[in-house]
């Protein structure tokens, strides 16, 4: 914690003591730089929920889709401004596992962490499962990958992002950069293209391009306000991974300077890419034309006839995916380390090689992943769908937390035990109300989206017994090491040892 937060003579938080909210900080390399920042920053804002996700939702809400995302866009600035004040309170890789712990306690940090671990582990299952099914696009030019099992390119996949991971924390920096720059380029090229056709017209003769076309095929909302808001509970999650950022932060050189200007572009990227796009789009083909399971930019090309477009396209979706597994193996991978330090998690995740990476946490996750490898060998064709919503409670619940812990940071602030940053959460703390009562109505929309959301719900009855019979299971472990942290002592043993993996 930064002395330049805390005010004098008075406890800098509520829950635990500052050696154990640190400890463990001091072992990671800060290995990420301002350009690779900026391009996670980037990256956790552009996915498949853009290239692939986006057809068939414009297809069910019509144009009206561009407010939905622009809605969703500003609660996700909202919510890393959030993590950005947290951040400059105190960089971590414990991220807001770490902020749970420090104004809620251990039961927060607790429940936070493993429902975002959930999270990410169902995710990764989507993301190889996505890797395989858009290798099979490319038998028609190589026939021989049709023939390749749908479980092996998940199993490929997974092998060549968790070795990468592995590796060095300036792997994964180098890695996702690549990722994004490669989706950034994409995008920046439709748009130069789309921007040129809706002044100009396109190749193909009488093909309606711009306003009129909107205003002929029933305007911004041909299906009236309620579509836009159904569809709302899934444009959502087109945003996870923004939180990112506040795990990346604990391995950076000078987050103080990085991560405000990361942060702040966030909504600049957000206008321009997703709105931008979703404009074009439903200014070059009217949205009935788009349909679901097919990349709205294919979609666009194939109309007016653009060769090799497709090809081009699913290169950029499979690197979405991969880019979404990397970041996932990144994540959970430092979170789990900060768990297990606590005592909540198991010590195996505690585990560091000497580059710094935490392959202990890591491998947790690649675990649980090659249960989607094993879905992808027994039922391939209902693999994606089975895990797709389990993923999304996990991130709404970390989303909270974030806003929940500015909420209480603003509380120490307003009473004068802590120092607020000068970046901080704007409009605060009317805007973490206002943001928790819009997760809130997401969580809402998905109970009525039957029958997978609803189920979705449901299943919480099912998630919250295992985490009180986690949370009773390890508390006496966590109490002994919150313990043996306010005595000055390491907890633990040779949990806390960097081991040569190589």
């Amino acid at each position: 914690m930064t002395p330049s937060t805390k005010a004098p003579g008075h406890p800098a938080t509520r829950h635990a003591s500052e050696a154990a909210l640190t400890v463990g900080d001091g072992d990671y390399q800060k290995g990420l730089h301002n350009r690779q920042i900026q391009m996670i920053a980037i990256g956790g804002a552009i996915g498949t929920g853009l290239f692939m996700g986006a057809g068939g939702r414009l297809a069910e809400a019509g144009p009206g889709l561009v407010i939905a995302f622009a809605v969703c866009g500003f609660f996700a600035f909202l919510i890393l401004r959030a993590l950005g004040e947290l951040v400059l309170h105190r960089p971590t890789t414990g991220s807001f596992v770490s902020y749970a712990r420090e104004f809620f306690g251990e039961k927060a940090a607790f429940v936070t962490g493993w429902l975002y671990w959930l999270n990410w582990s169902m995710t990764a299952i989507v993301d190889i499962t996505a890797v395989a099914l858009y290798m099979h696009f490319f038998a028609k030019y190589v026939p021989w990958i049709g023939g390749v099992p749908q479980w092996m390119w998940a199993l490929a996949a997974l092998l060549v992002v968790l070795s990468a991971n592995l590796v060095s924390v300036k792997v994964f920096g180098e890695l996702e950069f690549w990722f994004a720059l490669i989706k950034v380029v994409a995008l920046v090229g439709f748009l130069a293209v789309g921007i040129y056709f809706v002044l100009f017209g396109t190749p193909i003769e009488g093909h309606e391009v711009g306003f009129s076309l909107l205003a002929n095929n029933g305007g911004i909302l041909p299906h009236g306000l309620l579509p836009v808001l159904v569809v709302m509970q899934g444009v959502v999650f087109s945003y996870a991974s923004i939180e990112l950022l506040g795990t990346a932060a604990g391995e950076t050189e000078n987050p103080e300077k990085i991560m405000p200007k990361a942060i702040n572009t966030v909504v600049i990227r957000i206008a321009v890419f997703y709105v931008g796009s979703l404009t074009l789009l439903s200014l070059l083909l009217p949205f009935t034309d788009y349909q679901a399971g097919v990349s709205p930019f294919v979609t666009f090309f194939g109309s007016i006839g653009v060769a090799g477009m497709d090809s081009i396209m699913n290169l950029v979706v499979l690197t979405a995916a991969l880019s979404s597994l990397n970041a996932g193996l990144y994540s959970t991978g430092r979170i789990m380390r900060s768990m297990s330090l606590a005592g909540s998690a198991p010590k195996f995740a505690s585990k560091m090689n000497r580059a710094g990476v935490p392959y202990g946490g890591i491998m947790l996750t690649a675990v649980v992943a090659c249960l989607g490898v094993l879905l992808n060998a027994v039922v391939p064709a209902k693999a994606f769908e089975i895990v797709l919503n389990i993923a999304s409670l996990g991130i709404i619940s970390c989303w909270a937390m974030i806003i929940l812990c500015q909420l209480a940071f603003h509380r120490l602030t307003r009473r004068g035990e802590a120092v607020r940053p000068k970046f901080h959460m704007v409009f605060a703390p009317w805007s973490g109300y206002l943001t928790l009562a819009f997760l809130l109505c997401v969580v809402v929309l998905m109970a009525f989206d039957s029958p997978v959301g609803t189920w979705t719900v449901a299943s919480i009855v099912v998630i919250i017994p295992a985490l009180v019979i986690g949370w009773y299971a390890c508390r006496g472990r966590v109490r002994q090491i919150a313990a043996q942290a306010e005595a000055g002592l390491l907890p633990g043993g040779d949990e806390r040892e960097p081991v040569d993996i190589h």
